[in-house]
């Protein structure tokens, strides 16, 4: 089996020794994305609507780098800071997710990186 490092400047670049995406089996998995704005590499968000839509957005960026998008996204995984955020970033992540939605955990944790509130990662088929 081989694996091919997906990047892409639509996103945060790495803060550590990570990859943004893998792509691997006919799976692309991205690293667990928090709200950064890749151009300045800040929060970007003061709530956790607006910073889910910017992880989703983030995502997006990684999966089309990879051949893929989020039609193609078979499971997520979202980590949130406080799980009363979660009815916000649900809504949120609907729009993104209108048909056919992924499967989905979601847990609530004692930090994310940065402070965020919220954070994600996923698993897509595609990008053969």
């Amino acid at each position: 089996m081989t694996k091919e490092i997906v990047a892409t400047d639509q996103a945060p670049a790495a803060l550590g020794p990570y990859s943004q995406g893998v792509k691997a089996a006919g799976l692309l998995f991205t690293a667990m994305q928090i709200p950064l704005d890749p151009a300045t590499g800040q929060v970007a968000g003061d709530d956790v609507a607006a910073q889910t839509a910017r992880v989703l957005d983030n995502i997006k960026a990684i999966l089309a780098a990879g051949g893929s998008s989020l039609d193609g996204v078979v499971k997520t995984i979202v980590y949130l800071s406080d799980m009363n955020d979660f009815p916000a970033m649900n809504a949120v992540y609907g729009r993104y997710f209108p048909d056919a939605p992924p499967a989905r955990g979601a847990v609530e944790v004692a930090r994310l990186p940065k402070d965020a509130l919220v954070a994600i990662e996923a698993i897509a088929v595609g990008g053969d």
